[in-house]
């Protein structure tokens, strides 16, 4: 009872702190009133910032920001963010690709980090083309163990896949039940590659590549497009959550070797291709984008699939989107609400307690120009692209392609854990001191 009535409350709260901020002689609010900017920091020319990954120890207040060269300007790696004062956010530490010139391509795109051993690493993906060197590098791993100092940062691998040439588009890093630290990569190719950590970062590189989860899109170049992976704890299993190809797929990959499909997502009218997918705390509902103007974010009910009554499902339960004519991005769900970076539309929060009606929460826009500036049809690859959120106390920071990185604190959200609301405390952060539960199954 105790707990139903603190559920209840907080969203009274945020209920209640959701309304526009005044508008002063004309002027269109930027954002509501319950979402605080704490920080802000240009990082560079327009179109040049990627993906973000957020480290969740308040002790590390760094921030790992990709960097890529769309069109004539940026540079090609990763720039790392002291955060230990939010309202004051500080580039510390740039790493850039030997020989940018003749580095054609995107250049950095996807940014995670992850512990082992007692040592901190970021792993930054990479793409390049072909007219130029490195088309087969992936990604470069460096050891961040020694931040704040800079001096101490050091590259420690490189990830090269000659057979799949191209790089990775988006990976993802995730502690397995077994204890193995994985991380999931997309290439050209209908399948997704499944690197072991720690054995790279301890010099077997030769025998990091430990596994491929499939798409059934099999005739696909690039199978995945992004992708999301979580222990459920109902079942006691390691899930993968993939956007690609035809739609979305769910696997049991727990054994590494032979994952197996659950359920599909595909026949979705709007959808040939799937993009990021994230589900909830559950495993029940999921968050799907498909990457093109005008489409929505599209939840799902899993339960039909996941019990076997059905092997595929073609039809959202709902939708959700701040603007008809934009296009909604990269997602971070901390049940019940979900965080959005939302290219023109700044970050977005929306709230799936009732999964039937989406309703926006909070909002803020992190870039002002035309919607009409920007990359892809229509123009809108352009603001907010990267989005995460500091459970430990609720910070939220955001990478906007050409305004840089923001840092917010939305009122009434003071960081999450999902047995407060009620459901596994499971999102995209992961519990690296935690023990195995491989002795539990």
């Amino acid at each position: 009872m105790k707990r139903t009535t603190t559920i209840l409350l907080a969203m009274f709260i945020v209920a209640f702190a959701f309304k526009p901020a005044t508008a002063q002689q004309g002027v269109q609010p930027r954002g509501t009133e319950n979402l605080e900017v704490i920080g802000h920091v240009p990082l560079g020319p327009k179109l040049s910032v990627a993906d973000m990954d957020l480290e969740q120890e308040v002790s590390r207040p760094y921030a790992y920001v990709a960097r890529m060269k769309y069109g004539a300007a940026g540079g090609k790696g990763v720039d790392i963010v002291d955060l230990a004062d939010p309202s004051n956010p500080k580039v510390i530490y740039r790493w850039r690709i030997e020989n940018q010139d003749l580095h054609t391509g995107t250049g950095g795109m996807d940014v995670k980090h992850f512990k082992w051993a007692g040592r901190y690493y970021v792993v930054q993906s990479l793409q390049f083309g072909s007219g130029g060197p490195n088309n087969d590098l992936g990604a470069v791993v460096l050891d961040v163990t020694g931040l704040p100092d800079p001096k101490k940062v050091k590259e420690v691998a490189r990830i090269h896949e000659p057979e799949t040439p191209g790089g990775f588009h988006n990976i993802f890093i995730y502690k397995h039940s077994s204890g193995r630290v994985l991380l999931l990569t997309t290439v050209s190719g209908p399948f997704a590659n499944v690197y072991d950590m720690g054995k790279l970062v301890e010099g077997d590189a030769k025998n990091a590549l430990i596994g491929r989860i499939p798409t059934p899109a099999e005739d696909s170049r690039r199978g995945y497009h992004d992708f999301y992976a979580g222990f459920h704890e109902e079942t006691d299993t390691d899930r993968f959550y993939g956007g690609g190809t035809g739609g979305y797929y769910v696997y049991d990959f727990t054994d590494i070797d032979n994952p197996k499909l659950l359920v599909t997502l595909t026949g979705i009218a709007g959808v040939t291709s799937g993009h990021t997918f994230t589900p909830d705390p559950t495993g029940r509902y999921v968050v799907a984008e498909t990457e093109y103007k005008y489409a929505p974010l599209r939840i799902f009910d899993l339960k039909p699939g996941l019990d076997g009554e059905r092997s595929n499902i073609s039809e959202p339960i709902s939708a959700w989107t701040p603007a008809w004519d934009g296009l909604v991005h990269n997602h971070e769900v901390r049940w019940p609400y979900v965080f959005v970076s939302g290219y023109h539309d700044g970050l977005q929060v929306f709230s799936l307690a009732d999964p039937l009606n989406p309703e926006t929460v909070a909002h803020f826009d992190t870039f002002t120009g035309p919607r009409s500036d920007g990359g892809m049809a229509g123009g809108v690859a352009n603001g907010a692209f990267g989005v995460d959120v500091r459970n430990e106390d609720g910070l939220i920071v955001v990478s906007d392609m050409t305004t840089g990185i923001w840092t917010f604190r939305m009122e009434g959200f003071n960081g999450w854990n999902g047995e407060d609301w009620g459901v596994p405390n499971v999102s995209s952060a992961q519990k690296w001191d935690e023990e195995s539960k491989e002795g539990t199954r």
